[in-house]
Parts: structure tokens; C-alpha cells; sequence
């Protein structure tokens, strides 16, 4: 995969000159560049850039700077406006290029498969860009593979886990059943104090003596209604 910084060696000094901008902050930030003074570049570009915000030079070195700092995330907003100013120009190819070379950096690689294609589109003889199109395409597939797997991995866990609450919940019902549930007959209150068999049977006469009291109660009333309706009726 090709080095940022190689390919814009070469471009930065054409840039200045082409630029809008401040020549003499693009000349200093340059030269800074070259000796590898990253910071000092940086705020060189950055007063370019305050005297004119759409210098494309401004833009794009600015970017590539940051990108050699390793602050990949500040550089995709300056690799945009650079890609948007260079439409149209001889620089707008390798400014798609060191585009996807910034997603690359960041994993978006999405985002880097986007940028390489443009650049091809532009430049199909670049065989950089072929190459690092081709490793992007690989490492978004790869990407979403290792995606898929964590989503069912994180499935399967839920899954897991629900299943597991609900065999815990079953466990705790056998356990404790609920109260409103008939006892086992053992285990049942008694009713009534236990007796002996003697008191049962002396129980039991009383209360046949009690019945066969009642049935000739019973017996005698009737007879007595009975003789009552023979003296009223008439023959």
C-alpha cells in the first residue's frame, strides 16, 4: 500500500505554487513539512488557510499534516474540502486517494472503498489505488463478518440467559408451590381433637338413645292426630 506522505512530496510543491492562499505560509509550512516538523507545518497551513478558507493548497496540505500527526479524524474534514476544491483539477485523484488512505486509518472502510474507487474513476492506470482498493474491500468484508459473529454471539448469550431465568424460575416454583394449593393429606390440619374408641362408642349409644327417643315422640304424636280425626268425621 502506498505511503501518503511519498505521494505528497511530490504534490505539495506543485500545490504551492498553485495555490491562493498566503504564498509565503504555504512556502514556510512546506519546507517545514519536508523536515518532518509536523506542528510547526501545521500552523503555518493553519494562518494559510484563515486568509483564505478555499485554497485548495491550504486544504490539502493541512490534511496530509495532520494525517503524518496521526489525527486521522481532524484530517477527514480537511481531506473533504480538499476532494470537493480539487473537482475538476489534476489533483483531484490523489486527493481521493489520500482520502481512503485516512479511512484506512480510522477502519472506516467503508468510507475507504468509496474513496479508492474514485480515484481509480479518475485514474484507472493507478495501481496503488487498485491495490489499496482491493485491501479495503477485504478488510470491510472481514469487518462485517466479525460483526455478524458479535451480534449472534450476543443473541445466543440473550438467549442463553433468558433461558436460564426461566429454568431458575421453574427450580423456585417446585420449590415454594403457592399457598392457595391443597396440602398433602398428612400435612392437612386436624378438624377435631382425636378420641379414644371408648368414647366413640359411648358416643355412638347416646346418640341412638337420642334417636329412638325422637322416633317414639314422633310415633305417639301420630297417634294422637290420628284418634283426633276419627272423633271429628262424619259417617
Amino acid at each position: 500500500m502506498r505511503k501518503t506522505s511519498l505521494l505528497l512530496f511530490c504534490i505539495l510543491l506543485g500545490l504551492a505554487a498553485y495555490a491562493q492562499a498566503d504564498r509565503s505560509q504555504l512556502r514556510s509550512g512546506n519546507r517545514k513539512y519536508r523536515r518532518q516538523n509536523y506542528r510547526e507545518a501545521e500552523i503555518d497551513y493553519r494562518k494559510a488557510l484563515v486568509k483564505d478558507s478555499l485554497s485548495l493548497a491550504a486544504n490539502y496540505n493541512l490534511a496530509s499534516d495532520l494525517f503524518c500527526q496521526e489525527s486521522y479524524e481532524e484530517a477527514e474534514k480537511y481531506f473533504d474540502s480538499a476532494t470537493k476544491l480539487s473537482e475538476g483539477s489534476e489533483y483531484c485523484a490523489d486527493s481521493w486517494f489520500n482520502k481512503g488512505d485516512n479511512a484506512l486509518k480510522r477502519q472506516d472502510y467503508a468510507s475507504a472503498v468509496e474513496a479508492f474507487k474514485q480515484s481509480l474513476l479518475l485514474n484507472p492506470a493507478d495501481i496503488d489505488a487498485k491495490e489499496n482498493y482491493i485491501y479495503a474491500k477485504l478488510m470491510l468484508k472481514n469487518q462485517q463478518n466479525q460483526q455478524n459473529q458479535q451480534q449472534d454471539n450476543q443473541d445466543n448469550q440473550k438467549n442463553q440467559d433468558n433461558q436460564n431465568d426461566q429454568n431458575n424460575q421453574d427450580n423456585k416454583d417446585k420449590q415454594n408451590p403457592p399457598q392457595d394449593q391443597p396440602q398433602d393429606r398428612q400435612n392437612r390440619p386436624q378438624d377435631s381433637p382425636q378420641i379414644s374408641p371408648q368414647q366413640a362408642q359411648q358416643m355412638l349409644r347416646a346418640i341412638q338413645a337420642k334417636e329412638k327417643e325422637t322416633q317414639e315422640k314422633v310415633n305417639k304424636e301420630k297417634a294422637e292426630a290420628l284418634k283426633s280425626r276419627q272423633k271429628d268425621k262424619n259417617w
